[in-house]
């Protein structure tokens, strides 16, 4: 039952987020003999990413994803690509076949990253030792028995999808 609130909570959180920043009035850009144009709204991408590690190695896992993955995440948070981010692990335990260990929810101004905020090119800013980051990139994949990333969309109860 608690992860099936928390699922919910996030839900609503996103819905919220994603809503106000859709629905928020464009500003103007300039004006010129008293027509307006304004800049339109981007539309804001959400993504989950979804892990399930090897038994025993999550602690070790989740210190690999800590140090660079949420590094760049909070880097490209900071450049305005990622709006936000959140990362969610269960209080309780599910079946082995729908079992997962960490989700992030990542809310990005649009589908594709500006120039230099790509999250290979953060990478190559925050972590100039490129063979030690692929080798420990690597250990993180070899913990990680399951993963994808889901883009996903807010339904609008009112109108189409």
């Amino acid at each position: 039952m608690k992860l099936t609130t928390r699922i919910a909570a996030t839900t609503i959180l996103i819905s919220l987020f994603t809503l106000s920043a859709l629905t928020a009035a464009p500003t103007p850009a300039f004006s010129q003999q008293g027509a307006t144009a304004s800049v339109p709204v981007p539309k804001l991408v959400v993504e989950e990413w979804v892990y399930r590690t090897k038994y025993g190695y999550k602690d070790e896992w989740w210190a690999l994803f800590k140090k660079y993955q949420i590094a760049i995440l909070e880097r490209q948070k900071q450049l305005g690509y990622v709006k936000d981010f959140t990362v969610y692990s269960p209080s309780l335990h599910t079946s082995e076949d729908s079992r997962w260990d960490y989700r992030v929810i990542i809310v990005r101004a649009s589908a594709d990253a500006p120039t230099g905020q790509s999250e290979g090119e953060v990478a190559k800013q925050l972590f100039p030792d490129q063979a030690t980051f692929r080798r420990e990139e690597n250990r993180r994949w070899e913990l990680t028995t399951n993963h994808w990333d889901l883009p996903i969309h807010v339904i609008n109860l009112d109108g189409s999808n």
